[in-house]
């Protein structure tokens, strides 16, 4: 038997945070107005990165900024996530001196994040990446070494790490003082939604953030036999996969832009797949 309750929030290394997340990638101009809604729709964990290339940072802060200002929330009741990301990862629109040590690169972007979101500390913070789609390099290991230096001295919460493979993160992880509480990537129904690096995770006592659930998996949303759940359960597509996301302990990211998609991704507490639905989810791709 598989998982039947699932909380809405999420006990991880001490902080509380939301089992679902609002992601704020490929918003533009929209954004502010959207992190604004996500939450008036019930969203208390919000993903962003100090990434202006596909991100706007700054948007999120004013979203959050009339959240708060409107009494919808609290500082205290978001779990506000946002990235480091490397050069290569940039265009050019920069959030750190790219001539700087890489220690001060770390440092000037998170001071811009702070800024850009109107609060004093970050509760998450990843590495958008490794410097390369393969292997750990030096670089790589001085950037999580100050941001170890940043979580420990109270600027970020939990650390993490994006777009990474199994044996990236192994790589990572050796020698590291402190352990990534989350891995965020791109999840694909055709590796079994992942399954090398959720392993791995699983074993290490890593929270796995999945992002593209939708996008990524067409073949999925197209599927007769996930149709036939969804029409079972009176719930969307959208619904089933976050569900089945989080019965195999995933936190789903949502970055719809539709308001009522977004009540409709937080809405997958009430029902829990059987055991011959999860097999059919697993073998969609």
């Amino acid at each position: 038997m598989g998982p039947t309750t699932i909380e809405r929030t999420r006990l991880i290394r001490g902080m509380t945070v939301p089992s679902v997340i609002y992601g704020t990638a490929w918003k533009a101009e929209r954004t502010a107005a959207l992190a604004a809604a996500a939450i008036g729709c019930g969203y208390r964990a919000i993903d962003t990165a100090n990434q202006r290339k596909h991100y706007m940072e700054a948007g999120v802060g004013e979203g959050i900024q009339a959240a708060i200002a409107a009494g919808t929330v609290t500082r205290e009741q978001l779990f506000l996530q946002t990235k480091f990301t490397p050069r290569s990862g940039h265009d050019h629109r920069l959030p750190y001196d790219p001539d700087a040590d890489v220690a001060t690169k770390v440092r000037q972007s998170i001071d811009s994040s702070l800024a850009h979101l109107g609060v004093t500390r970050l509760d998450s913070y990843l590495l958008h990446g490794p410097s390369y789609s393969v292997g750990v390099n030096a670089t790589d290991r001085q950037t999580w070494r100050a941001m170890e230096e940043a979580a420990q001295a109270g600027r970020v919460g939990l650390l993490g790490v994006s777009n990474v493979s199994r044996e990236q993160l192994a790589a990572l992880m050796e020698g590291a003082n402190i352990a990534p509480a989350f891995v965020q990537n791109r999840c694909f129904a055709r590796t079994r939604w992942d399954a090398d690096v959720r392993a791995f995770c699983a074993t290490h006592e890593i929270v796995y953030q999945g992002f593209s659930l939708l996008t990524a998996n067409p073949e999925v949303l197209t599927s007769p036999r996930v149709g036939a759940i969804a029409k079972r359960h009176g719930k969307t597509l959208a619904q089933v996969v976050f569900r089945y996301a989080l019965e195999l302990a995933v936190m789903p990211l949502t970055g719809t832009t539709d308001s009522q998609h977004m009540r409709q991704d937080l809405d997958v507490f009430d029902f829990a797949l059987n055991d011959d639905e999860r097999k059919v989810m697993l073998e969609a791709g």
